[in-house]
């Protein structure tokens, strides 16, 4: 297997991506071109120096694109656990590798939002003042924050509607979020939750689905649903603080049940605070007593309410199918230990590009298979050739396995996994010796059983999408549709890859997850 066209493929795949994302959005513009940059680059070196296309466009594209995505990410995590200063600290680097789109101002922000946060909101002030009513994204996060900061929802409302066309709003999901906050904030819920479901594309634009859960929180607490605010706080904002997950779930309650009470807790919680900002929100919600949604929402309102409640049900009940933290899914770290110890024997054997250490482990040898072999249908799939096709095919089953795991269950998921690549290596043994090649053929690895997992999961999404018309499960058949096409791209490029196995993998996984969703629709109708 070659790694550097893997490389290659897999750098000029993520740009064209990039590029076909971000290129008509003013916001992330600066990634468009950034994108495009590595791409001319690397079709400049592969007409001159075709040797050094690959290196040369993965360290850019690592550089440039994936340090900074993963960089940003953080810095949202950080924000959203209003750690303020560590956020500051390593947006202050990370600016320079992507210095347009806003990031370059973001410093200055996160220093008002760490003063005011400590109750220095002078300085804060002090921050800010040089950059507001400026027409420019900094200028216009700086007046919003001021404001923000201060509780002053209606303030904040008149300026957005003098100052802030709506096409400059609809390019920042942050400004969104002040936006739809101050709707709630004043009593407007029938704008609120009309303006969350308007805008809720604007608000996925970016690296972020934070904006987006904040602002359905926030639609769900002002709407007095206590359930919704806590279910969204478990699974999507998990990170953020205690005390705000605390205020948010009272202002749920001061919706839902008896005033009084909640309001006790919220002058509890403010004592306990030295967040300056926390502290002025309480103060604007204990003086404003909470609207009844049952009486303000308009029929045409309460129906938005309603699906936004469905959506927000279906995204915690269908998770996530590509997960990168870590989570209880332990056959798949079984698994993932039973491929690093096989790959530990075939170095001591003699090397993982082997081929006398890789039969003598158990690989796929059709001929071997005829005389008896039958343990290499096993063996098989958890020998691999080299470090990036364990590499590869274990990250695919770290991002797979623990979806399809907490779906079908243990030992179904272990069933359908091991039956999938003995059955894909059962199949290429049949076919290789029906073909009868003069040149003998040798197969390893674990992608075929992983090809098995993403059948189960478009399966498991078709249903999901077929039963609920859920837009998520929609959006996620989308996306595994692309992942597909690309591994088939991988396959017709790299002739070292078999295709066959991939695709009797995904044959016999869509199979599998035909079967163990009927056999849960019966369960659950029984």
């Amino acid at each position: 297997m070659d790694f550097n066209l893997i490389l290659l493929l897999t750098v000029v795949f993520s740009c064209v991506t990039f590029v076909l994302r971000t290129a008509f959005s003013q916001g992330n513009r600066g990634w468009a071109i950034v994108a495009s940059t590595i791409l001319t680059i690397i079709g400049t070196l592969l007409y001159f120096a075709p040797q050094w296309a690959s290196w040369v466009g993965g360290g850019l594209w690592t550089l440039f694109l994936v340090l900074p995505l993963l960089g940003f990410a953080q810095v949202n995590r950080l924000i959203v656990q209003q750690r303020y200063r560590a956020a500051r600290q390593l947006v202050s680097y990370l600016r320079w590798l992507h210095p347009t789109d806003g990031w370059f101002e973001q410093p200055t922000i996160l220093q008002a939002l760490e003063q005011g946060q400590q109750g220095q909101m002078a300085m804060a002030l002090q921050s800010l003042r040089p950059h507001e009513g400026i027409d420019h994204p900094m200028g216009r996060h700086a007046t919003a924050l001021l404001l923000l900061m201060d509780a002053r929802w209606h303030d904040l409302l008149r300026w957005f509607s003098t100052h802030v066309p709506e096409t400059v709003l609809r390019r920042d999901p942050h400004l969104l979020m002040y936006y739809l906050r101050a709707l709630g904030e004043t009593g407007d819920l029938n704008g609120l939750v009309r303006g969350l479901e308007r805008y809720e594309r604007d608000l996925k634009k970016g690296s972020s689905q934070t904006p987006l859960h904040l602002v359905q929180l926030f639609a769900l607490a002002f709407c007095g649903d206590v359930e919704g605010v806590q279910q969204l706080i478990k699974h999507a904002l998990t990170n953020y603080p205690s005390a705000i997950q605390q205020f948010w779930r009272l202002t749920a309650q001061r919706v839902a049940m008896p005033q009084r009470q909640a309001d006790e807790a919220l002058r509890n919680l403010q004592k306990q605070q030295g967040d300056r900002i926390l502290t002025q929100a309480i103060d604007w919600r204990l003086a404003h007593p909470p609207n009844d949604p049952r009486v303000v929402l308009s029929p045409k309102t309460y129906e938005s309410l309603q699906r936004l409640q469905s959506t927000v049900k279906q995204d915690i009940r269908y998770g996530r199918p590509l997960v990168f933290k870590p989570t209880k899914a332990y056959v798949t770290y079984a698994l993932l230990l039973a491929n690093g110890i096989f790959f530990a024997l075939e170095i001591y054997y003699g090397g993982s590009q082997s081929q006398a250490a890789l039969a003598h482990l158990g690989a796929l040898i059709p001929e071997a298979v005829r005389q008896g072999q039958w343990w290499r249908l096993l063996n098989a799939n958890f020998l691999h050739y080299g470090w990036t096709h364990l590499l590869t095919n274990s990250l695919g089953l770290y991002l797979l396995g623990p979806f399809v795991e907490a779906n079908l269950g243990r030992w179904r998921y272990l069933l359908t996994y091991l039956s999938t690549g003995i059955g894909t290596m059962g199949i290429f043994t049949l076919w290789t010796l029906w073909e009868n090649s003069p040149t003998p053929k040798q197969l390893v690895g674990a992608s075929a059983a992983i090809m098995g997992l993403l059948g189960v999961i478009i399966v498991i999404l078709w249903h999901r999408w077929r039963q609920a018309r859920s837009r998520i499960a929609a959006e996620r058949l989308r996306t595994f549709g692309l992942i597909i096409g690309f591994q088939f791209l991988f396959d017709f490029l790299i002739p070292e890859i078999s295709g066959l196995a991939h695709t009797v993998g995904l044959i016999l996984g869509l199979g599998w997850g035909i079967i163990w969703s009927g056999l849960i629709q019966k369960r659950i109708k029984g």
